[in-house]
């Protein structure tokens, strides 16, 4: 007979598959008869066996046999006690000794672990055999009787031990997916973190703790102090061999950077997420990387506390773990570190953050969130094309020139300038003039004298006026979490209800580790006007109603990880960060129509770890149009930074120029970025070819599935500095992959650490290689009966491959080129109908284009159709030649190469935005 039990529970404790049997001699078993492990859930106490002695699975007295491992809610009952005066027993391990591996406990007992001399230190092993499993069979309590046998005190420790022992040997058993599965278990045992069953820190000192997160895999890392203190640095050990990293820290307080490494000393301060890989013995990873084992380590939020890793001198890996606020102490660290782990980094971070968003409740993952529409249109922010001198007339000449030149901007941000603000600090040394600009303080809640007068009313004048003459559909307002950047004047008649004061920043140590920034020496030195946190909604309700009234359909918040300094005296920076989060989010909820909110200068794991609403979070610092040696660094902050807020946001690669010697670089990574285009170009200053590549002409953009991220084997190459590799970005659309290929070697440096030595720009050839399994999760497009084969259309060369999935394909491009790949799974109709839709082959994303693709077929022919938006140059890979193509249908003509490309033209529809036509592409039957 074989009982039910709880998988989670089987997993704790490491039991699957596993007969264990007492002896009196050696080899000669006791007993024969099923040894049932009874397990039963109960807060706050370790997990436990209960073995019954006369191996009868429906009576007898059971005993504690074993523990294993952490504490928390997904724990068992102490099962010292009656089981009858318990909660009903509902599950069981059942091992019988008839089918499962006999494992003869004085075999399995180490001599160091029982001090008894002359036990062997052996271990034997029958082939192991399936365990059947069924589900939820209730188990009758038995009555209470004290047996002679379990009084044995020598008996029960030698099961103990036992126990532990074999748990310790299950790893040489051969790999079923449930052993694979217990494998995959973070352990901390004897000073090691075992992670997917390979060491990933050793020597990690007594006080370091670790919890189950709830699935395998899944724990905490926590650690005890000897005294409370407000900021605590706990070593959890050093890095195992064979583990190179990447790193995600920020190396200023407002933004996040990518670094790359394999020792623990080089972990940077401030790390907020660190990927592992460990590929195992050399050579034994596929040449994709795919059997390699991924760890995922995130610092997250600990009640009021906030982790970040960072590495030592000692080469130790260590977590900072602070409060902000000195009247706010822990001696104990309980879940400061995340850990997981598993075979695709990508899945791993998911699933990872959408575990711990379940478990923590203080933020949501980006699935669970509502989406700004104004994602799917091209814009235009004011920022660089006037800074802080913007003004109606600029704004209405902005959107005249991008709408007459066939780029029609339907998202408009009306960025820093527009505000009423006053300079205190008119009168201080010249040499501190520069400073001040970061230390202005909002005075109102309504525009500037810029926007009222004689050829703008207010603002509401003008937001109307643009929206019904160049046909914006989304006006966005800039403002400052603070207000503005050094808060509001607290002596302001409309600012003294919010209760404002003058508080002076104080940074954490690891941000003063890394680079420092001149907004933050700014208001170091000239205070900030910080708002009660109690009456914060409030002043976020008037401005947003105030906006909303005029017209304003939301609005970009900057300059957010600035209460990170300001958190004495209200509760620590996690408490004062996520009163502020949650009270702006509730705003927004309250007064725009859609979740219209832009965060930005966020990328400190307090606000992360704290939007509950927020969909979209600016992923890297500025786009520097004067910075030559910038340009590629941008591209590389924003597809590494996107691979965690990526689940998290909507991630937003900034605005770039279209006239610009970068334009094509930066337009074609904002295609696959899966997020919002937009431009900051002076107004009659643009390039409509690159423009027209990316906008079609209603003003719509073809936005990606998911957020734009290096492909596997990219994650922990150096695409700026190494000097040998490219940057692969991937993404997925409705019915194709796609893949940008950058060249970013040799144009710049990393900001940070600081060089002394001035960087000189050099041209560098890099030649890599590129693969259609480079786009990860294309099977979910494909469809079950795909065969592996795959169209690949690259856009600046024109020229397309048919490849197997795991074929490659050379890439070889100088410093600043790059190359986009449209990826087609081709689907097989007949041995002579072989198709795969490629979408606008005139637009970066191509496949972006396609809405729907289907098929009908009779006797005598089968068509293809397909929905597409346009207009533009239709593609598609077609084995032979179709008798006829039509476009709403109207038969068209179409050219179709060797290499099997299918081309026609989409006309534009001048009548009405929004172009969708269909497609029928007819072949005989032969």
């Amino acid at each position: 007979m074989f009982l039910g039990f709880r998988a989670s529970a089987a997993q704790a404790l490491g039991l699957s598959g596993l007969n264990i049997t007492t002896s009196s001699s050696y080899g000669r078993p006791l007993s024969t008869k099923p040894i049932v492990f009874y397990v039963h859930r109960h807060r706050y106490t370790a997990p436990q066996l209960v073995w019954p002695v006369n191996g009868d699975a429906c009576s007898g007295h059971r005993r504690r046999l074993a523990t294993a491992g952490g504490r928390g809610p997904e724990t068992f009952r102490d099962c010292s006690r009656p089981l009858s005066s318990s909660p009903p027993l509902q599950h069981a391990f059942v091992f019988p000794a008839s089918h499962a591996p006999q494992v003869n406990i004085l075999e399995l007992i180490h001599t160091r672990g029982t001090g008894t001399a002359g036990v062997p230190r052996r271990l034997s092993y029958m082939a192991l055999t399936r365990l059947v499993i069924m589900s939820s069979l209730p188990l009758p309590s038995p009555s209470y009787k004290m047996s002679r046998c379990c009084r044995d005190r020598g008996r029960r420790l030698l099961l103990r031990r036992a126990m532990s022992v074999a748990s310790d040997h299950l790893s040489t058993v051969a790999p079923t997916p449930r052993r694979q599965q217990q494998q995959m278990m973070a352990r901390l045992e004897h000073g090691s973190l075992l992670v997917g069953g390979r060491e990933l820190l050793a020597r990690a000192p007594p006080n370091v703790t670790l919890r189950p997160a709830g699935v395998p895999g899944a724990a905490f890392l926590g650690a005890r102090a000897a005294e409370p203190s407000s900021r605590h640095v706990f070593s959890v050990g050093t890095l195992a061999s064979g583990w190179r990293w990447m790193s995600l820290f920020r190396f200023k307080i407002w933004w996040m950077a990518p670094a790359t490494g394999a020792g623990a000393a080089a972990v940077p301060a401030e790390t907020q997420m660190l990927l592992l890989e460990s590929r195992g013995e050399a050579g034994s990873a596929a040449a994709e990387g795919r059997s390699a084992v991924y760890a995922l380590m995130l610092p997250v939020l600990d009640g009021d506390f906030r982790a970040s890793l960072q590495g030592s001198p000692q080469n130790e890996l260590q977590f900072c773990f602070e409060s902000g606020d000195p009247e706010v102490q822990t001696m104990e660290a309980v879940d400061a570190v995340f850990i997981n782990s598993g075979d695709n980094p990508f899945k791993l971070m998911k699933e990872s953050i959408k575990l711990l968003s379940k478990i923590k409740g203080t933020f949501r993952h980006i699935e669970d969130k509502e989406i700004p529409a104004n994602l799917d249109w091209f814009g235009w922010c004011t920022w660089d094309a006037f800074y802080k001198a913007v003004n109606p007339t600029g704004i209405e000449e902005g959107l005249q020139s991008l709408r007459e030149g066939g780029a029609p901007p339907r998202f408009l941000i009306i960025d820093d300038g527009w505000q009423e603000t006053v300079d205190e600090f008119k009168e201080v040394d010249e040499t501190l003039r520069e400073q001040t600009v970061f230390a202005q303080r909002l005075t109102d809640l309504k525009e500037n004298h810029k926007f009222r007068g004689e050829t703008c009313k207010n603002l509401g004048d003008l937001i109307k006026k643009i929206k019904e003459k160049h046909g914006v559909k989304f006006v966005y307002m800039w403002h400052a979490l603070l207000g503005y950047w050094g808060g509001v004047l607290a002596t302001s008649d409309a600012m003294k209800k919010y209760s404002p004061k003058l508080a002076y920043p104080v940074q954490s140590p690891g941000n003063v580790a890394n680079l420092r920034d001149i907004a933050m020496d700014s208001l170091e030195k000239f205070g900030v006007g910080i708002i009660d946190p109690d009456k914060i909604y409030e002043f976020y309700n008037d401005q947003h109603s105030y906006l909303s009234s005029v017209g304003v359909d939301g609005v970009k918040v900057d300059v957010q990880n600035v209460l990170e300094t300001l958190g004495h005296g209200f509760g620590g920076r996690v408490a004062v960060t996520r009163k502020y989060q949650h009270a702006l989010e509730d705003s927004i909820a309250q007064n725009f129509k859609r979740n219209n909110l832009i965060c930005c200068m966020s990328h400190n794991s307090d606000s992360i770890f704290s939007a509950l609403k927020s969909a979209v979070a600016r992923a890297s610092e500025d786009f520097m149009p004067r910075e030559p040696t910038l340009q590629t660094l941008h591209i590389a902050y924003v597809a590494f930074n996107s691979i965690l807020l990526g689940e998290i946001f909507i991630p937003d690669w900034d605005m770039f120029h279209s006239k610009h010697e970068t334009a094509e670089f930066h337009g074609a990574a904002r295609a696959l970025s899966g997020g919002g285009v937009y431009v900051s170009d002076k107004p009659g200053v643009h390039d409509f070819s690159v423009l027209k590549k990316l906008v079609l002409p209603d003003g719509s953009i073809l936005r990606a599935r998911y957020a734009g991220r290096p492909t596997r084997d990219c994650l922990f190459n150096d695409p700026v500095m190494d000097g040998k590799s490219l940057l692969k970005i991937w993404n997925l659309n409705n019915f194709s992959g796609v893949i940008g290929a950058f060249n970013c070697q040799g144009a710049g440096q990393w900001v940070w650490p600081v060089k002394d030595i001035a960087y000189v720009p050099t041209s560098i050839n890099i030649t890599g290689h590129l693969s259609p399994s480079d786009v990860e999760s294309l099977d979910e497009i494909a469809g079950d009966s795909w065969s592996g084969e795959t169209a690949v259309y690259a856009f600046n060369s024109c020229s397309l491959s048919r490849l197997q999935k795991h074929q490659n394909l050379e890439v070889s491009l100088s410093t600043m080129a790059c190359e986009i790949y449209t990826i087609s799974p081709i689907k097989v109709f007949s041995e002579a109908v072989q198709f795969a839709p490629l979408g606008l082959i005139n637009m970066f994303n191509s496949g972006g284009a396609l809405d729907d693709v289907s098929s009908t077929a009779d006797s005598s022919a089968t068509t293809i159709h397909v929905r597409c938006r346009g207009p533009g140059r239709f593609g598609a890979y077609s084995a032979t030649r179709p008798e006829l193509c039509r476009v709403d249908g109207q038969q068209v003509e179409f050219s179709h190469t060797e290499d099997g490309l299918l081309a026609f033209d989409l006309p534009h529809r001048s009548s009405h935005d929004g172009d969708r036509w269909h497609i029928e592409i007819l072949y005989r039957t032969l």
